[in-house]
């Protein structure tokens, strides 16, 4: 770990050797007290002049004392915490297969309306101010809906969404880098944050390579989270032929590591719903850093005011 991410002011940390030279010193008193008490043999004239203390409040004291100096220097070092914060104009690509494999009914109804129906709910669960793109994935791929704020809008250009020939993996994840760089750009002429968003239940049918489009992607920094989608049991007719149609993983899983994205499979409508619920965090907000001196002064002070309280106890006498 790099303390240079943790703290802006690292080198401050140095102040922390003090802390065991401190521990050495306390140790060598008590044991040098200790001799020195020897000396004395007759233990009830001297305890009658002078009162006992108690050992573990010396040791307490000391202990929070010590604690408070090292919080209190770790808050000089000016410590960083990462806090979770909506993304801003942030724009998601919704790219769903719609090649005739998505007639597979062994997620019902069948695989296309399962996933539109689900899809339509997790757009609806994004913030309000976000852009949501619909692209379809098929031979040709086509934006059903450039960067949108409109929710009405884009539940009905899913809704509008029918199977075509083809799975053109490639092609359709070009398609998505358009569609985010159609967002409107930021006041200062940065392109807005985008994510994709790939479900597809086929391996892809087109020349181009699904890997050099997830480069591009990478490039851009938009991540792209994969779900393969459908069992390894489905099958359609196609041509009066029964063609089995599983999802491709591995490829998924490849264009997620590629573009820094995550990669879920999902054999059902019910663990895609999960996905999706999982997705709307992942997507919907971003780690920022965020300096936490005042927390770790905070916490000095706290340690400062039971070793005050623990010294106090050793100087009163107590009935």
């Amino acid at each position: 770990m790099n303390l240079d991410d943790v703290f802006l002011n690292p080198e401050r940390l140095w102040w922390w050797i003090v802390v065991p030279v401190m521990v050495a010193l306390y140790i060598w008193i008590m044991r040098r007290k200790r001799r020195t008490a020897m000396r004395y043999t007759n233990t009830a004239v001297l305890g009658a002049v002078i009162p006992r203390q108690s050992q573990w409040r010396r040791h307490l004291a000391v202990a929070m004392s010590l604690a408070s100096l090292v919080t209190i220097i770790a808050a000089w070092a000016r410590p960083n915490g990462v806090e979770r914060v909506p993304r801003e104009r942030a724009t998601i690509v919704l790219v769903i297969d719609v090649s005739q494999s998505m007639r597979a009914t062994d997620v019902k109804p069948n695989r296309l309306d399962a996933a539109k129906q689900l899809s339509k709910e997790f757009v609806s669960t994004l913030p309000p101010k976000y852009n949501v793109a619909v692209v379809s994935l098929s031979g040709s791929p086509a934006v059903k809906l450039p960067p949108s704020t409109d929710r009405g809008l884009a539940l009905r250009a899913i809704d509008g969404l029918t199977t075509q020939d083809s799975t053109a993996v490639g092609p359709a994840l070009q398609t998505a880098l358009a569609a985010v760089q159609m967002a409107p750009k930021g006041d200062n002429g940065e392109p807005a944050p985008g994510a994709v968003v790939l479900l597809s239940d086929g391996a892809n049918t087109a020349t181009e390579s699904p890997l050099q489009a997830a480069q591009a992607l990478a490039k851009a920094k938009i991540p792209v989270y994969t779900i393969a989608y459908g069992t390894e049991n489905g099958s359609v007719d196609l041509d009066g032929v029964r063609e089995r149609v599983p999802p491709d993983r591995e490829l998924m899983q490849q264009i997620a590591n590629a573009t820094k994205g995550t990669f879920s499979s999902a054999e059902s409508a019910g663990q895609l719903d999960n996905v999706y619920k999982n997705l709307s965090s992942q997507v919907g907000f971003e780690e920022v850093k965020k300096e936490t001196t005042a927390m770790w002064a905070g916490y000095g002070l706290a340690f400062a005011v039971v070793a005050a309280l623990a010294a106090v106890s050793l100087g009163a006498r107590w009935p």
